[in-house]
């Protein structure tokens, strides 16, 4: 098959051209870095180097491709003049012009848990978009909408946190029981998608492991020497309150605090919970453990 992706060669993206070229697809990848072009070439894909605001380079990119994987960048949360849902509507209206300017019928895009909701979700809100955005396209082009449960390498944002306090902390009791993936699993799940014949549309839900929080402390706190680490719940307003000292917009905090609100409620995984991916992927919380290890022990 002839692919393009979109995504660069990021966590999933890399991952996933390999898996592609591996099976012998011819795959494009698309980038907005011109640096990018000789290890795309080097893993046997093609280079297509523009920016996802260019719906002229999109179209021309999708040209001859029997599928798209489609995703979002993501953005930078400490940018204050950013609008978040603005960003995802433009980028997913942007994909749509240019499937249908190409001609593509096989979509596979990447979304999001909570992409279901159209208020709650927070900072989730402009998946739910996007997704929306896709469905509108006509009928003959079959849409798969993954959506993967949290990223594990969010975890390396309580880093400093552990450091300095010997805590891990969120507005989320230790408790709460979420869902974890690794971009590996995301990969070898769209890998698959996009391989397999489909019509209309379909959400896949992917996700690598199940823990409570007081799970994850334990795990991490074993593989950095502090098996004694714990996980504290902190009201709203104090969370809201380091995210932005962090410098975050204060917009997107405010998101981010909705987001786990949602996740504590059990509001975020409602749909998840009634979909649940058949398999688990096959990386699991004590593997990534090794990576948090290593990032918490560097100098």
């Amino acid at each position: 098959m002839k692919i393009t992706l979109t995504g660069s060669l990021g966590h999933i993206g890399k991952p996933l051209t390999q898996k592609l070229i591996e099976k012998e697809h011819t795959v494009t990848v698309i980038s907005s870095n011109p640096a990018r072009s000789k290890e795309i070439e080097e893993l046997g894909a093609i280079p297509a180097i523009g920016t996802l605001q260019d719906v002229n380079f999109l179209a021309s990119s999708f040209k001859d491709a029997e599928a798209v994987y489609t995703m979002i960048p993501p953005a930078n949360y400490f940018d204050h003049d950013l609008d978040l849902p603005g960003y995802y509507q433009e980028l997913g209206n942007n994909y749509a012009e240019a499937i249908r300017r190409a001609e593509i019928k096989r979509i596979v895009n990447l979304s999001s848990i909570g992409a279901h909701l159209d208020k709650g979700n927070g900072i989730l809100l402009g998946t739910y978009h996007v997704e929306n955005i896709l469905n509108n396209l006509p009928e003959d082009v079959a849409i798969t909408h993954i959506r993967p449960t949290e990223f594990y390498y969010n975890l390396f944002g309580f880093i400093d946190l552990v450091r300095s306090q010997g805590i891990m902390a969120s507005n989320l009791e230790e408790s709460d029981l979420n869902a974890w993936v690794s971009p590996q699993d995301i990969a070898a799940c769209v890998e698959e998608e996009i391989s397999t014949p489909s019509s209309g549309r379909k959400v896949q839900y992917v996700a690598s492991d199940e823990l409570t929080y007081k799970e994850v402390a334990s795990i991490l706190g074993s593989a950095i020497g502090k098996p004694e680490l714990k996980w504290v719940m902190i009201p709203d307003d104090q969370l809201l309150k380091s995210l932005e000292s962090a410098g975050m917009q204060p917009e997107i905090a405010k998101g981010m605090v909705e987001m786990y609100a949602a996740v504590h409620s059990g509001l975020l995984y409602e749909d998840y919970n009634l979909h649940k991916p058949k398999t688990f992927g096959q990386v699991k919380m004590k593997d990534f453990a090794k990576e948090f290890a290593a990032v918490y022990n560097e100098k």
